[in-house]
C-alpha cells in the first residue's frame, strides 16, 4: 500500500511505514475527541523509532456529507503544509498530510499533545488561560497582517468576496431557522431575535471592510484548543474554517462564545486591550486600542455564522454534550451581540 489520503480502516502498519518513512510493526487506534466534521484517533505505535503515539485526523461521515465540507478539508491540509511555517501560533507538529483529488478524503498525522487536555466549551476557561489563548491568537494574526500574498492560496477563501458573502448569508439564514427550532428550549425570545437579526446582516457584515485583514482561524474556541497545566500552554487545532478577513472577528468569536456574559462584561475591555498590545509587541504598531475595540464590537456576528452553520452541517453524531456546547455558544454570543449593539453598528456602517 502506498501512503495517500486514507480512512482510519486503511491506516495499518504498512500504510504508516510509508507515511512516516520508518518501519511500523503494529498499530492500535483509539477514537478521541468529538470532532464535528472530522474524526481523530490516537494511534499507539510499535515502531523502530519516532513517538510511541501520534494523532490521526481523517474525514468523517458519508461521502455526501464529506463533499459538503471538502473545502474545509483542503484548508486544513493547506494550513499544515503551506501556512503553518509562516505564523507564530502554537500548533501540533505535522508528520504527514494528504488529501484526495476530490477533497472528500484527507489524512493528517499530528503530534500527540497529551497530557494536555481539550478545552470544554460549556465550562468556559479561566482568565489566565484566556490570556494565554489571546496571546497565541496574536501569534497567528500579526505575521500575516495585511499580507496580500495570502490571496495566492486557492484553498483560502476571502471573507469580503461578494459571492461568498451572499452564499454565507443564505446558508446562515437557513441554519439559524433550523437551529432555533432545535434549541428552542435553550433560547430566550431575546436570543432568538438577535440571532435572526444577525443572520439577516451576514452578507453586509462580511463585506464591510477590506483592511486590516489577516489569516483567521475562524473557529477559535475552547473545544479547538489543547490546554496544559500552565496558562501559557495553549495549542490550537482544527483549521477547517480558515479564512482571510478582519482579525478581531476571531477575537470576538473567542470571547463571545467562551466567557459567560457576566465574566465577559467585567474583563472585556482589558482583554481586548491585551490583544492589541500583543499585536504591537509583534510589530503591528498602527492598530490602537480604540480601533481594535470598535472592530471587536462588530466582529461578534462571526459567532452566529459558525455556531449555527457548524451545527447544521456537522457530520458528527448529535449528542447531549454537543447540544450543550452549541447552546452555550448561542446564549453567550447572543448576549454579547445585544450588549455591544453589534447589529446597530453594522447597520450604521453600511
Amino acid at each position: 500500500m502506498t501512503a495517500g489520503a486514507a480512512d482510519i480502516e486503511q491506516i495499518d502498519a504498512r500504510w504508516l511505514s510509508d507515511a512516516l518513512n520508518y518501519s511500523v510493526h503494529a498499530v492500535r487506534a483509539e477514537r478521541v475527541g468529538t470532532g464535528q466534521t472530522g474524526a481523530s484517533y490516537r494511534l499507539y505505535l510499535d515502531a523502530e523509532c519516532g513517538p510511541s503515539t501520534v494523532l490521526a485526523k481523517v474525514a468523517n461521515g458519508t461521502r455526501e456529507a464529506r463533499q459538503r465540507v471538502a473545502g474545509g478539508y483542503a484548508g486544513e491540509v493547506g494550513f499544515y503544509t503551506l501556512l503553518e511555517p509562516t505564523v507564530d501560533i502554537r500548533v501540533p507538529q505535522c508528520f504527514y498530510a494528504a488529501i484526495s483529488d476530490d477533497q472528500s478524503q484527507f489524512t493528517l498525522l499530528l503530534e500527540d499533545l497529551a497530557p494536555r487536555k481539550p478545552g470544554v466549551q460549556a465550562l468556559s476557561m479561566s482568565l489566565p488561560q484566556v490570556e494565554g489563548a489571546i496571546r497565541n491568537l496574536a501569534g497567528l494574526h500579526a505575521p500575516r497582517w495585511d499580507d496580500a500574498t495570502l490571496h495566492e492560496h486557492a484553498f483560502l477563501p476571502t471573507m469580503q468576496d461578494e459571492a461568498r458573502a451572499a452564499f454565507m448569508g443564505d446558508l446562515t439564514r437557513q441554519a439559524v431557522a433550523q437551529f432555533i427550532d432545535h434549541f428552542s428550549s435553550y433560547l430566550t425570545a431575546d436570543d432568538v431575535a438577535v440571532m435572526r437579526g444577525a443572520a439577516a446582516l451576514v452578507e453586509r457584515w462580511a463585506t464591510l471592510s477590506n483592511t486590516p485583514f489577516t489569516l483567521l482561524h475562524g473557529d477559535y474556541r475552547p473545544d479547538n484548543l489543547m490546554l496544559g497545566s500552565e496558562p501559557e500552554d495553549v495549542v490550537a487545532l482544527d483549521w477547517q474554517t480558515m479564512v482571510i478577513g478582519p482579525p478581531t472577528r476571531d477575537l470576538a468569536y473567542f470571547l463571545g462564545t467562551t466567557l459567560d456574559p457576566e465574566v465577559r462584561r467585567q474583563h472585556e475591555s482589558q482583554l481586548v486591550s491585551f490583544y492589541a498590545s500583543e499585536l504591537r509587541r509583534r510589530g503591528v504598531t498602527a492598530y490602537n486600542n480604540d480601533q481594535c475595540f470598535a472592530d471587536y464590537r462588530i466582529g461578534h456576528i462571526q459567532a452566529v455564522i459558525i455556531t449555527t452553520v457548524g451545527w447544521a452541517y456537522s457530520t458528527g453524531e448529535q449528542t447531549a454534550s454537543s447540544d450543550a456546547m452549541f447552546a452555550a455558544m448561542a446564549r453567550r454570543s447572543s448576549a454579547a451581540l445585544r450588549e455591544l449593539e453589534t447589529l446597530e453598528r453594522v447597520e450604521a456602517a453600511t
